[in-house]
């Protein structure tokens, strides 16, 4: 029998999917704390892609790396189109832009009260 995997916690579930946008060279990755400003999630993570086979590729990778750990999504959307790919897994909601759909519906601006936590290679 297989041990149960553990459950991360919603921060940690979306830093780990902004490490993995990373892998696929995902950039401007943000995560936008939302737990004390809506009941919608507790996290999004913000990704963009240089194109829309990139932005597949980095929804890829994420879908990829948390199913290893026991996470799937509750809800996708977007996936065969590549411009804006949504991943819900609840409490996080990953969102992976091809950069001109991101900069046109500048989510960041809509939650702008929101701390952002901003990933990288460096940190």
């Amino acid at each position: 029998m297989t041990p149960a995997l553990k459950k991360l916690t919603s921060l940690k579930l979306a830093r780990t999917a902004g490490r993995l946008a990373l892998e696929k060279k995902g950039f401007d990755v943000k995560i936008l704390k939302l737990k004390a400003l809506s009941s919608v999630c507790d996290y999004f993570v913000i990704v963009s892609g240089a194109a829309d086979a990139q932005v597949k590729a980095i929804a890829r990778e994420i879908l990829d790396g948390l199913a290893v750990i026991g996470e799937k999504p509750n809800f996708r959307e977007g996936l065969n189109e590549g411009n804006w790919i949504l991943l819900d897994y609840v409490d996080v909601v990953v969102h992976i832009f091809y950069e001109p759909t991101r900069q046109f519906y500048a989510l960041e601006k809509l939650w702008g009260d929101a701390p952002v936590e901003e990933l990288s290679d460096k940190n």
